[in-house]
């Protein structure tokens, strides 16, 4: 890592669990996600000197912010962070003009006023400086937020849920001027969200969390399609999760051969996992294909399944479906169709119906830790 960016370890057992790692480099933004608790905003306080843990280290811009094992403890003031909050902070009785200037400390008095308006202008608030905080829509008061954020001249900037207090429209609205205006700074960025659309879309690494630990951490798009276990699958919403047996590899063909429920599937080569194991397995909706009754294809010979329609719900241009492929056990798979093509595929409820599970689509991973 550069030695401007930023290294975090913590750890403690109590009163919050932390056993975490997680670095972010210069120019990068690091997504955090996980479930409610799992400590992402905790390390976020951490980074900012708001909470000290039992023991941890944390490196950025050059300097030692923390280190319990050296007696280091920067305080928060001494520490150059930008945080925008999820519900903004933003002081209720200033204007936006102000409410920036309130973090330019550091600035000659004679250039503050001239920064924060660019700052504004930046965030696109030209000609909104005079109003207070009660007159900004919700996406203003965010890009108020930011704009004090990043007047600190900041060495990390710091983002935990800030779209979240926004309506759909807005939030995809500010989503892209965070990934244009991200493009211009040089810093290490760390976003908390529960969002996994928008770490994909907004992250280039994203780290996942559970009770304080840190589980995986990748490009956000490897970390959805290939979870490192059954834990982190689940966490990622990865919606078709099963378990098999390894039953031969192939090394010539780049295979792996699975047993499941009777059927013999062939998954990408994974030779990490002995012949004979028991493994955790899933498949993405998108890898299964539906076998169309009006023009059968050479595809339909890639692992084909069939089984019971036990869910078939519209829900406008795009049909769920779930298909049982055992009697009586909970093997349903998951996935979705066009409407129209649903239709005419005469998928409804008790019906049979075939897919293809496309062997570059099913993962294998560990069962859960």
């Amino acid at each position: 890592m550069p030695t401007d960016a930023l290294t975090v370890e913590l750890a403690q057992e109590r009163p919050i669990p932390l056993d975490v790692v997680l670095d972010c480099a210069p120019g990068e933004l690091l997504a955090l996600v996980g479930p409610s608790g799992s400590g992402k905003s905790t390390i976020l306080r951490t980074i900012a000197g708001i909470y000290t843990p039992a023991r941890g280290r944390i490196d950025a811009g050059g300097e030692t912010w923390l280190d319990t094992a050296s007696g280091i403890q920067r305080p928060a003031r001494e520490r150059s962070v930008g945080f925008v909050f999820q519900h903004y902070a933003l002081f209720p009785h200033l204007t936006a003009l102000e409410n920036v200037l309130q973090a330019m400390g550091h600035v000659a008095p004679a250039a503050r006023e001239t920064r924060a308006r660019q700052l504004l202008e930046r965030t696109n608030l030209g000609g909104l400086e005079a109003r207070r905080p009660a007159q900004l829509s919700g996406g203003q008061q965010q890009r108020v937020a930011v704009a004090r954020a990043l007047a600190r001249d900041p060495k990390v900037l710091l983002l935990d849920e800030p779209f979240s207090a926004v309506d759909q429209v807005t939030r995809r609205r500010l989503q892209r001027e965070l990934a244009q205006m991200r493009q211009r700074l040089r810093i290490p960025i760390v976003l908390v969200t529960h969002d996994l659309e928008e770490a994909a879309a907004l992250a280039d690494r994203m780290v996942v969390l559970h009770r304080g630990t840190t589980l995986q951490d990748g490009p956000p798009l490897e970390v959805l399609a290939r979870p490192k276990n059954a834990l982190v699958a689940r966490l990622m919403d990865f919606r078709n999760l099963f378990h098999g047996e390894v039953v031969a590899h192939d090394a010539a063909a780049g295979t792996t051969l699975l047993r499941w429920e009777g059927h013999d599937l062939e998954a990408t080569h994974r030779p990490e996992h002995a012949i004979g194991s028991r493994v955790c397995w899933g498949i993405q909706p998108a890898h299964c294909v539906l076998h169309r009754r009006d023009r059968p294809s050479r595809g339909e010979r890639e692992n084909p399944v069939a089984g019971e329609i036990v869910r078939c719900v519209p829900m406008g241009e795009m049909t769920a479906v779930a298909l049982r492929v055992v009697r009586g056990e909970r093997t349903d798979l998951v996935f979705s169709v066009p409407t129209h093509v649903a239709a005419r595929n005469g998928l409804v409820l008790g019906e049979t119906a075939s897919v293809s599970l496309l062997t570059a689509g099913i993962h294998l991973m560990a069962p859960s830790p």
